[in-house]
């Protein structure tokens, strides 16, 4: 007869491993029959309490995630809030309702920006032309010293006095331009009498 022929049963690799742990005092029978007569059988007081550590941190774990998922649901709330929405939407009004007054507007404000902004067109008597081309001779000359100014203002240490050169030149154009308007407030102001006149000579 073989030998396997006589045991009743086989042993497996964990029985083999409790009973060694058996023999050499690291466990007892009455602790392994107590843990087998259990529902969550444990061979230890220690295990269990490690059980009831994972278990309680992976609580902790559901409970932070569900923490984190409620705060951005609040904070995706509070975006989209009727309160906050109102005032975007007034906003677009306002916007929509400008947009809408300009493009029933649009032929004055085309007239509007198609409308010269200086007096381009302003007719000059013969007598003073010469004064006009003198002036218009003068500002070319007057640019170009004054860009020799602010070269020499950057490249020179002396920056003070080349400062008051510059306002004083700025001065000088503030005076050239006062004078030309007064000079075409001039040239209006008799082109009207001439015009008056000649009404008066026509009657």
């Amino acid at each position: 007869m073989l030998h396997w022929e006589l045991c009743p049963f086989t042993v497996t690799p964990a029985a083999a491993v409790l009973s060694r742990c058996v023999s050499r005092g690291a466990l007892t029978q009455e602790l392994l029959d107590s843990a087998s007569t259990r529902l969550n059988p444990s061979f230890s007081p220690q295990l269990q309490e490690a059980e009831q550590r994972i278990r309680m941190q992976k609580q902790l774990d559901e409970l932070q995630l569900k923490v984190e998922l409620l705060k951005l649901e609040k904070k995706s709330a509070d975006v989209t809030h009727k309160f906050h929405l109102a005032r975007r939407f007034q906003a677009l009004e306002m916007l929509c309702t400008h947009l809408q007054n300009l493009l029933k507007n649009q032929n004055n404000l085309r007239q509007r920006l198609l409308k010269p902004l200086g007096r381009t067109n302003l007719p000059i008597r013969a007598d003073l032309h010469r004064f006009v081309v003198d002036l218009v001779m003068m500002l070319p000359n007057f640019i170009e010293k004054l860009e020799e100014m602010v070269t020499s203002l950057r490249c020179s240490p002396a920056t003070e006095a080349h400062l008051a050169q510059l306002n004083t030149s700025l001065a000088q154009l503030l005076a050239q331009v006062v004078e030309v308007e007064s000079l075409s407030d001039q040239v209006l102001c008799w082109q009207e009498g001439g015009s008056r006149l000649s009404d008066d000579g026509t009657r």
